[in-house]
This record gives structure tokens, sequence and C-alpha cells, in this order.
């Protein structure tokens, strides 16, 4: 069983971008990743579900991790790839892969979608892939993509395994299930947001940090928002989880990552906005209010706003969105 350290702070999950031709768009990723770091994200999220890796096939995927790995290893930063699916035998041979790829920090893990096996049988398949694992493993939480809920009892059972470093918590809000997981956690098992709405309040009730596709398009006011809570200025952390949580839902207010690469192109960050079937492109009512968040934020971000921003009439004007 593989041991880790507690993760913390901002892990952004990349696009697969491409080029015109249709294949992957190596120099926009490699940029991608530099830019995410450079605003201040601790590591990178490889082939998880905005990197698009069931429409990727086995050479794309093994390019898509080489060029996040480089990057790592030139940063030294921790890199997470999504590895798994729903057999828990073909999960554990994809994670014995990794073995000697110092590079992977942890493997991100779907809890099992579409068989919709019983809480026990999710322990069961979590409990197996801890005790083989080369890498610590986070528990992917995603009830809406699963069809399978984890209760707040089972995620902490699997918590204290030595193997398991996580949750991403995504479970579409927060409810009771959250506060009593969140108020209770085994030591060194982290709790990282993974709808990038909740981001605020999660970290609130003593999330650790999040795993987050919307952070790509710009990184720094997340980070900033969890160094404001830790610092104490919980006004400046309010102000920028209000605005993020507001970009945030127009951003998935397609299926991801159609609206993400839709602003990316928009931004000159990546060649195309192209997706592949059975996703379309998003459109300009989902891609034009994601921009005009992206501007707001970045009105509160310059120097003289960072510690009281300016209300701005986007944060109460969902109407908008």
């Amino acid at each position: 069983m593989a041991q880790h350290e507690p993760l913390q702070g901002i892990f952004v999950p990349l696009v697969t971008p491409f080029t015109a031709a249709g294949d992957i768009a190596v120099d926009a990723l490699e940029s991608l990743a530099h830019r995410v770091l450079d605003e201040g994200a601790t590591g990178l999220v490889a082939l998880g579900t905005t990197g698009e890796p069931a429409t990727l096939d086995a050479e794309e995927k093994r390019t898509v991790r080489a060029v996040c790995a480089e990057v790592c290893r030139t940063r030294n930063a921790p890199l997470i790839l999504g590895a798994g699916d729903n057999n828990t035998r073909a999960t554990i041979a994809a994670l014995e892969a990794l073995r000697g790829h110092p590079e992977i920090t942890a493997a991100l893990v779907p809890v099992p979608y579409y068989t919709r096996p019983s809480e026990a049988g999710i322990r069961a398949h979590f409990t197996q892939l801890a005790a083989t694992s080369p890498v610590p493993v986070i528990i992917y939480h995603i009830p809406y993509r699963t069809a399978r809920s984890v209760s707040a009892d089972t995620l902490r059972e699997l918590g204290r395994l030595p193997g398991i470093a996580a949750v991403k918590y995504a479970t579409g809000g927060i409810d009771a299930d959250t506060v009593d997981l969140l108020g209770d956690l085994p030591e060194d098992f982290a709790v990282l947001a993974g709808d990038d709405e909740f981001l605020f309040p999660l970290i609130a009730l003593g999330a650790t940090g999040g795993i987050l596709a919307s952070a790509q398009l710009t990184t720094a006011p997340f980070v900033a928002l969890i160094s404001a809570w830790h610092n104490g200025n919980h006004a400046l952390a309010r102000a920028l989880g209000a605005v993020l949580a507001k970009m945030s839902a127009a951003a998935f207010n397609e299926p991801n990552p159609t609206v993400i690469k839709a602003v990316l192109h928009a931004q000159g960050r990546i060649p195309t906005p192209d997706v592949r079937l059975p996703l379309l492109p998003a459109g300009p009512t989902s891609v034009d209010p994601t921009m005009r968040y992206l501007a707001a934020l970045s009105e509160m971000q310059t120097p003289d706003r960072r510690t009281r921003p300016t209300p701005n009439p986007l944060v109460t004007s969902s109407s908008e969105v």
C-alpha cells in the first residue's frame, strides 16, 4: 500500500486541446500546465473527466500523461492521474501500471459507475485498491455520474486505510452528510472540493483544497480564496467565492469541458474549442456569461482591491447567467 502526504491546495484538471486537424495540441497543453502552476496551483490532474479520456486512444493518453509529467518534474509539482473504472480487477491492473512512475503522486479513481454496487461493495472495491496500488488513491465521489452515493461513515472508514489519501467530493451541494464527514475526518485524509461552485463553503467547513476544472480559466482567484480564508480575511474569501461560484456555474452550463474549451480558445490559449463526439461545442449563451464573470474577477484582483474588493453587480445578478 502506498504512503502519502496530506493533499491541499488547488489541483487543476486540464483539458486536452486539439488542433484543427483533430490531433492533440501538445504545445498548448504544455503551456496550459505551466500557466496554472505560474498562477499558484499546487498541482495538475491529467486524464480527469475534463481531459476527455473516454475519447482518447491509448497513444493519446500516453502523450497527455508524458506532457503533464514533464511539466510537473520541471516544476517540482504533484501530478494526479485519472485511472480506473467500474471493474475492480481492471482498476487494480491500471493502478499497477503506474508502478515505477515516481512523477505520479496519486490516482483519481471514480466510485464504480453503471453497475451500481452496494455500499459494502464500494468499500470492498476501494479496500482492494488501497491494499495493492503503488500510488495513493483519491476517491472520486460524484453521484450524478455514478448513480451511487457514498455515506460519510463509509468515506471515513475508507479514509482510515493507509492507501487512501483523499476524496474528491462532488455531490452537487452541501447537506448533512457533508457536514458530518468534515466534522470528523480521519487523520491525513483530505476532502478536496470537486464541485467548483462550492469551494468556498467546503473550505469553511474544513476541506483542504479542490480539484477544479474552471480554475484553468483563472487560477489565481481560487488560490487567493483559500489563502484569504486561512489568513482570516473572510470578507475577501466570501467576495471571491461569490463571483467564482457564478463563473463556475456558467462554465458548467453545458457538458464539461465544452464551455471551458470555448473560453480558453477565446482567450487565445488553445488553437480550437473542439471537443469529440458525442460532445458538441458550447454556444455563446454559456460562453459569454463565463467571460463576463472572468472580467469581474480580474477587476477584483487589481492590487488596490486585494483586501477590500468593490462589490460587483455580477455577484447578485444571477438572472443574467
